[in-house]
């Protein structure tokens, strides 16, 4: 039986999973996700999304915004985990490209997530993702 995936691990995939959602790529942050149990999501337009199921198709919806030639960058405030539960909090910087935007759009976000460990391993449990208040 395979050694189980460290929380640094499954952390170096989420940020490859945040830069393929950023170009329109759905699969790598699916492979992330719960299909069934409980999951939330409050995102960046408000409002949020509750329920494992829900949360993953509205999560592959909105990859469809994306087209490919965005960048990403995690930067992780605080993280940690213990043997069940972990998190990441900080911002989330991207400049994406948006379908029928002929221009890059820069997006920062404030983002906390909440992982779960069960027996397939890491997944995001919650996401909450607001946008960054810009200094006057």
């Amino acid at each position: 039986m395979p050694e189980p995936e460290s929380f640094e691990e499954f952390m170096r995939r989420r940020a490859q999973a945040a830069l393929a959602y950023v170009n329109g790529d759905f699969e790598p942050l699916g492979a992330l996700v719960p299909r069934q149990g409980q999951a939330s999501f409050f995102g960046p337009g408000g409002g949020s999304v509750r329920g494992a199921e829900a949360v993953a198709t509205r999560y592959q919806a909105d990859a469809r915004n994306f087209e490919d030639g965005g960048t990403n960058e995690l930067d992780v405030i605080q993280s940690g985990a213990d043997g069940e539960v972990g998190f990441w909090t900080g911002f989330q910087r991207a400049r994406v490209r948006l379908r029928g935007k002929p221009d890059p759009v820069p997006m920062r976000l404030r983002v906390t997530e909440i992982f779960s460990r069960g027996p397939e391993g890491w997944v995001m449990v919650h996401r909450h993702a607001d946008m960054l208040a810009e200094p006057k």
